[in-house]
């Protein structure tokens, strides 16, 4: 895990940056500048995009992911796997622009009664998704040589930046809402540029034609595992996107705009758990290669029990503040309180499971994903359907929430039977325990009298240190307690 926590730490630490950013531009400059309405407009833009760009991407990126380690590096084999790839996502791009035109007219018409002006900016999601879907190659190639960091740092910090930087034009009236939007999808394109560019620097990517023989069997189940992950990817990119797309068509883009801005807030809060997971799951496709379980179950139980501490303490963090946080945001987003408590309650599954994914779809029997995305999809789409109209944008999270939980448990259950690939360790249960208690005394601490943001500080400080103390002083997870006193040898080492 050394060079993992090396990699880690650096990704974090330039993803926190690009939290804080996130949460300037999402938390903040979008509620203050933009209607609720608008953010809804730019969110499922987003959202739609995001689909496009796996509907381009043909299964390619997880056959990189999971092929790419199959290819000697010497004879420049993985340098032209990967350009092949890359080929089949630029034929994908041009037959789903070809579909989203042919589409526009049920868009019209589902659409043209509550969001009317998301089919104004349809044709946006075009752009989007094509930027989305070339950097998601560009980075995952780089995954696989094991060069996280520069990818990490465009999404992260240079996007976001470009983004606050887009907004204050907006707030000082120097561009109109029309040419901010424009702009906002066009800055999705640096972070692919620079990467495009720093391939070709670094001549894992060229132009000139190249032939790679590959052997008919391996070629065949490189097709056969890209066919299948591109119908496995769809449904679950369905998933991801239709509670806000349902949202929109039942309750309108202004429900649309809170529910995506509280989604927000969940997917920053994973910040940390998809640094480690970037590079954690490159080593799966490894350990199948050499058939070392044994590993892949130490690497399995080490990130769920990392993985389990970190989502447990960012949803604390943000719960125990839960009111202050809110009050900074109009009336309109009073229900996002419980949208983030039901949707946070899947994603703590989510992370602490999160590696389970990966070994399954980068398995022999990765087939049978299949069956529980197909369960996810059905689980999302009917309880949306029932508790939507019933319930609102707390509906949405309740359905996603319950979906995410189920689809996780059924998949580590499945890895458990027939790997014997378990992420339980005993010290887990102290460590849920110990979090539980915390939030439940919390409740009986009296308020603090403060400023919010002076109350956030000081409960978020507090919290904190007994957080940390607890950990490091029963030794509820040996990675953790080794980094504290590594850096705390570091600094006080240093400092005599």
């Amino acid at each position: 895990m050394g060079f993992i926590q090396k990699d880690t730490i650096r990704t974090v630490i330039i993803s926190y940056l690009g939290l804080i950013l996130g949460y300037l531009n999402k938390g903040v400059l979008f509620v203050l500048i933009l209607s609720t309405e608008q953010i809804g407009l730019v969110n499922l833009i987003l959202s739609v995009g995001i689909l496009f760009s796996h509907l381009s991407n043909l299964g390619t990126i997880n056959a990189i992911a999971k092929f790419a380690p199959f290819f000697d590096d010497r004879a420049n084999q993985k340098k032209i796997f990967f350009q092949y790839a890359l080929g089949f996502v630029l034929f994908g791009v041009l037959t789903v622009t070809l579909l989203s035109f042919l589409l526009q007219n049920k868009v019209v018409e589902f659409y043209s009664v509550k969001s009317s002006l998301f089919v104004d900016y349809y044709y946006w999601i075009i752009p989007v998704g094509i930027a989305n879907v070339l950097f998601v190659v560009f980075e995952t190639y780089l995954r696989s040589i094991f060069n996280n960091v520069l990818a990490v740092f465009l999404n992260d910090f240079v996007l976001r930046i470009s983004v606050t930087t887009l907004l204050s034009l907006l707030y000082f009236k120097v561009i109109t809402f029309e040419s901010f939007f424009v702009y906002h999808v066009f800055v999705y394109f640096i972070p692919t540029t620079v990467l495009l560019f720093y391939l070709v620097y670094k001549k894992e990517l060229s132009f000139k034609k190249s032939s790679l023989k590959i052997p008919t069997k391996l070629r065949k189940i490189i097709l056969s595992y890209s066919l299948f992950s591109y119908t496995n990817t769809i449904g679950t990119l369905i998933v991801i996107t239709m509670d806000a797309m349902m949202i929109a068509y039942f309750l309108g883009l202004k429900a649309t705009g809170v529910y995506t801005t509280v989604v927000y807030l969940t997917n920053a809060l994973q910040i940390p758990f998809k640094s480690l997971m970037r590079i954690s799951y490159p080593l799966i496709p490894i350990y199948w290669k050499k058939k070392d379980l044994k590993s892949m179950n130490s690497l399995y139980k080490k990130t769920s029990s990392i993985s389990l501490i970190v989502a447990l303490f960012m949803f604390s963090i943000v719960w125990i503040n839960i009111e202050e946080l809110f009050s900074f945001l109009p009336d309109d987003f009073s229900e996002g309180v419980w949208v983030f408590f039901f949707l946070m309650m899947g994603r703590i599954v989510d992370m602490y499971l999160g590696l389970n994914g990966w070994i399954l779809i980068t398995s022999k029997k990765y087939k049978f994903d299949m069956f529980f995305t197909g369960l996810l999809l059905v689980l999302v789409f009917v309880l949306n359907y029932l508790l939507i109209p019933i319930h609102g944008v707390i509906g949405a999270a309740i359905s996603t929430g319950i979906a995410i939980l189920t689809y996780n448990i059924a998949r580590a259950i499945y890895i458990s039977v027939v790997y014997k690939l378990k992420p339980l360790k005993t010290n887990q249960l102290a460590v849920l325990l110990t979090f539980s208690l915390l939030l439940i005394l919390n409740y009986f601490i009296p308020a603090i009298e403060l400023a919010s943001i002076f109350s956030i500080l000081i409960k978020s400080s507090i919290y904190s240190g007994i957080i940390v103390l607890i950990l490091i002083y029963f030794n509820l997870n040996q990675d953790v307690s080794d980094l504290f006193y590594k850096y705390y040898d570091f600094i006080f080492k240093r400092s005599k």
